[in-house]
């Protein structure tokens, strides 16, 4: 077992306040859109992957989404077989409030000349 780590928490506060003012107060329900829109960026980073480096999707995986309810645990559960994290994009994005890294991913996609992504 590994030893426990202690990681610094980080706000890019623009972010944190656009999410508190306009999401949070006005839609409780934004962050299952949120956990859905992630989860369908993960696909499609795999998709893209697969696409650039051969070899990465393993075939018997479903590129699909799936959203399970517990009422009595109060639960929702949203899974995906998609792209993943390493150790270190854990620790760069899970300790940071509003954070987007689909909007590194697209800056990448923009400087390899895909002129398309949006």
């Amino acid at each position: 077992m590994s030893e426990p780590q202690t990681q610094s928490f980080q706000a890019e506060v623009r972010q944190l306040l656009d999410i508190v003012i306009h999401s949070l107060y006005t839609d409780k329900e934004i962050f299952v859109r949120e956990l859905i829109s992630n989860a369908s960026d993960s696909l499609e980073k795999l998709r893209l992957k697969e696409l650039t480096e051969k070899g990465i999707y393993q075939g018997d995986l479903p590129l699909e989404i799936n959203i399970a309810t517990d009422e009595e645990a109060g639960t929702i559960t949203i899974t995906d077989h998609g792209i993943g994290m390493t150790s270190d994009e854990l620790t760069d994005n899970l300790g940071t409030i509003a954070r987007s890294g689909s909007k590194e991913f697209l800056e990448a996609l923009k400087e390899k000349g895909d002129g398309n992504a949006s």
